[in-house]
């Protein structure tokens, strides 16, 4: 079962990145996108949270996507302090039709599953989702150090040589 997640992420990952050098987006733009397609309005701290990334990181993620008018920012109007992004949808339609055939394909795989079935898959999906997201939050929190190999490990101190008058 692990394995056959892995893989399905794995290519969810790279038919992602396909998607968006067609788009001349990078990926993690292209998946905020669909972030933001899924809920219709999310708040920066929504990003923030689904994708463990720094405010700073995603105040220049959506500030290229309002570049190219990808998406609004729009005041909400419970809390005049909080700034919502919504899809611009017909700046995103060109996106969301390269979407189509892979969307019909998995509708036709999916109608082969009874509802039974189907329901069991979509609390599997969703509570993966959810963990998921908790896993990416804690790793963002964590303060064991730097990933081995990434570079910033603590450097042994070179011991200078003794110099002779």
């Amino acid at each position: 079962m692990g394995l056959a997640v892995r893989q399905l992420g794995a290519q969810s990952v790279l038919a992602s990145a396909v998607m968006a050098k067609h788009f001349q987006l990078h990926p993690t733009d292209l998946e905020v996108l669909d972030l933001i397609f899924v809920r219709k309005s999310v708040s920066a701290g929504d990003i923030i949270k689904a994708t463990g990334l720094t405010s700073g990181s995603i105040t220049a993620l959506l500030d290229r996507l309002e570049k190219r008018q990808l998406i609004v920012r729009e005041r909400d109007p419970n809390d005049g302090r909080r700034t919502c992004v919504c899809l611009n949808r017909t700046v995103s339609a060109p996106i969301e039709a390269a979407y189509l055939p892979r969307q019909r394909a998995m509708s036709a795989l999916w109608s082969t599953y009874d509802d039974a079935a189907l329901e069991i898959v979509i609390d599997f999906l969703t509570r993966s989702t959810a963990l998921l997201v908790e896993c990416t939050q804690q790793v963002g929190q964590d303060v064991a150090g730097p990933a081995p190999g990434s570079g910033s490990e603590a450097k042994p101190r070179r011991r200078r040589a003794a110099t002779r008058d």
